[in-house]
């Protein structure tokens, strides 16, 4: 199984692996695009106006265009280990065996606006590029990654969950996919959408299919270790599930 998860727009700094090497990177299918867009990031980190524009950002985020400066010559760290936040937070691979931590990077997949798709034990650099960017010269990342993503996604084989938000789940759609909604439930019934409890509960979902030793291949297979991790979960449609807090 295939767990897509969403990046961070935080990246834990530093790493003790080698600079950036593209061609070591899971999924060479992707090589060429991934090749254009760090070049093209690292080059506009030359202008930081530019860049702070490009990239959405304040001019008290210049580090994170230093980061883009230094985008083939800083240490890497395993994606998995890169990206920090509050799904991240739940995930915590840190805690994980040797063995759990092994099936975590074979099952779990990080979308990114500037790789495409890494998988969890990549060596990345810390960078700075959201899937609502648009560099110069290249138009949406939607239009950049869809034909080359999409194939890849589509022919892998695996069965896949889906836990990316919006912006990168537009990247590159899955036909089949599983997607995950979180829903807050007060004592009147009704439901909302929430935002810190959507990441904690799909970073929990996540190290929960990531970590399991037996190997999750179905819908039900999700449901039944969300179950037995005391997830209270719903399948309101065949391939989609809901994930209910009690507030």
């Amino acid at each position: 199984m295939l767990v897509l998860l969403p990046p961070s727009e935080t990246k834990a700094a530093g790493g003790d692996g080698p600079p950036l090497d593209l061609d070591a990177l899971s999924c060479p299918e992707l090589t060429p695009t991934r090749r254009k867009l760090a070049e093209a990031l690292r080059s506009l980190a030359d202008d930081v106006p530019a860049s702070l524009s490009a990239l959405g950002l304040s001019p008290r985020q210049s580090g994170e265009v230093e980061r883009n400066a230094a985008l083939f010559d800083s240490p890497t760290a395993p994606a998995l280990e890169r990206y920090t936040g509050v799904l991240f937070d739940a995930l915590d691979v840190a805690s994980l065996t040797a063995a759990e931590r092994a099936r975590a990077d074979a099952r779990l997949a990080v979308g990114s606006a500037l790789f495409g798709l890494v998988r969890g034990g990549d060596p990345i650099p810390a960078y700075r590029l959201s899937a609502g960017s648009s560099l110069p010269g290249f138009g949406t990342l939607r239009g950049v990654w869809r034909p080359v993503l999409e194939p890849v996604l589509r022919e892998s084989g695996e069965p896949v969950v889906d836990l990316r938000s919006g912006a990168y789940a537009a990247l590159a759609r899955v036909p089949g996919a599983i997607d995950v909604q979180v829903l807050a439930e007060n004592a009147q019934g009704e439901r909302k959408v929430v935002s810190h409890h959507n990441k904690s509960h799909k970073g929990r979902l996540a190290r929960v299919l990531a970590t399991t030793t037996t190997e999750p291949t179905s819908v039900d297979d999700v449901i039944d270790l969300a179950r037995q991790a005391d997830m209270h979960v719903e399948r309101p449609a065949e391939t989609s599930l809901t994930i209910v807090i009690p507030t």
